[in-house]
């Protein structure tokens, strides 16, 4: 059985600009475990839903006491694959997040729910959930609290990085936004619409 992890917090900005700060948070000066960042596929659907799938490779370090049981060329990098769904209608942004790679050694599933607070709409809730599994016998309980402690740690980077976004954001935005209810000065220009993709090009989507 995996490990579970959970937290809520409350972001002082609205909805919208978190959602621009989360497309520009790379780089940043928190980043430096991110590597690539790429856009695999992406649609407006007849609902103005916006699907997105990224693949982002990141370095996975692993800690002392593993490198003395894993192979010296065991690859150090990670590929993460992230579903992510944009509703402008509720103001949500969901994202799901995965590993393809070094699975067996440990599984990490993100799911992440940026939402407009209802009851202070210049604000933003984000809620976490990660679940962290390891399929190596014998060694299955130190590598999930291992996987446990590295995704706290790469949350604490993940709202550095979203926060250093913002604040670039705040900074270019037109000082006379004084007394506003959140909603930004001049609405963002909607998406262009694209082509609708064949049903052999479309991805599952997981969120």
């Amino acid at each position: 059985m995996g490990r579970y992890f959970h937290s809520e917090v409350d972001i002082m900005s609205p909805w919208w600009q978190v959602l621009s700060a989360f497309w520009q948070r790379y780089p940043n000066p928190y980043s430096s475990h991110v590597l690539t960042e790429d856009v695999l596929y992406r649609e407006i659907t007849s609902s103005n839903h916006l699907l997105s799938r990224r693949l982002l490779t990141k370095t996975n370090r692993l800690p002392r006491w593993a490198e003395c049981v894993f192979p010296a060329h065991m690859a150090r990098a990670v590929y993460i694959l992230e579903d992510s769904i944009i509703d402008p209608h509720t103001h949500t942004l969901i994202t799901k997040t995965w590993n393809l790679n070094h699975t067996t050694l440990m599984t990490v599933v993100e799911r992440c729910m940026f939402e407009e607070d209802s009851g202070q709409p210049s604000w933003t809730r984000l809620r976490r959930e990660a679940w962290v599994s390891s399929g190596v016998y014998g060694l299955t309980r130190p590598i999930q609290e291992f996987g446990l402690a590295r995704l706290r740690s790469n949350q604490a980077k993940s709202m550095k990085g979203l926060e250093y976004a913002l604040s670039r954001i705040q900074s270019e935005a037109s000082p006379h936004r004084h007394g506003d209810q959140g909603e930004p000065t001049e609405k963002p220009k909607p998406l262009p619409q694209q082509a609708t993709p064949t049903t052999s090009q479309k991805p599952q989507q997981y969120v």
